[in-house]
């Protein structure tokens, strides 16, 4: 399972690649083969001339795109992000939402919590709303819904 948390929670003292890699090493790969597979994924992200940079010293858009490395590098059959497009400019935002695409058309899951419904709705197969804890609406694009008793 990848984690894209809203807030992003970079360790500060890190560099960009070694705050990927260090969630590859967590999961037993060596510093070596971690660092390798961060650098390959933050180069797939446009990120390739901010390897050495701290977290503080990046754009929202930058950091949202570290984060979706850091949450990539175990190659996860589950995705989840928390407002993955709230603190980026639209452009940038459906670039994220083209990559979760992607990353969904590989073969994972992808959860995404947002207030965007319109961005979600250009992009996704199925929408779920959630209002103070029960589902009140479940829309899908030509994907069968499951009935749900409570």
């Amino acid at each position: 399972m990848g984690l894209i948390f809203q807030e992003f929670r970079f360790l500060p003292a890190l560099n960009v690649l070694d705050n990927v890699a260090l969630a590859a090493q967590v999961l037993g790969a060596s510093k070596k083969q971690s660092r390798v597979k961060a650098h390959q994924l933050l180069k797939e992200l446009g990120l390739k001339d901010r390897y050495d940079a701290k977290p503080f010293m990046l754009s929202g858009g930058e950091q949202q795109r570290v984060a979706i490395a850091r949450a990539l590098i175990n190659e996860p059959a589950l995705l989840i992000a928390d407002e993955p497009t709230g603190n980026i400019d639209d452009d940038l935002a459906d670039d994220i939402m083209q990559l979760f695409v992607k990353i969904r058309d590989r073969g994972a899951t992808v959860v995404i919590a947002t207030h965007q419904r319109a961005l979600i709705q250009r992009y996704g197969a199925r929408v779920i709303k959630l209002e103070r804890g029960f589902i009140t609406d479940a829309s899908s694009n030509n994907v069968s819904m499951p009935e749900y008793t409570w």
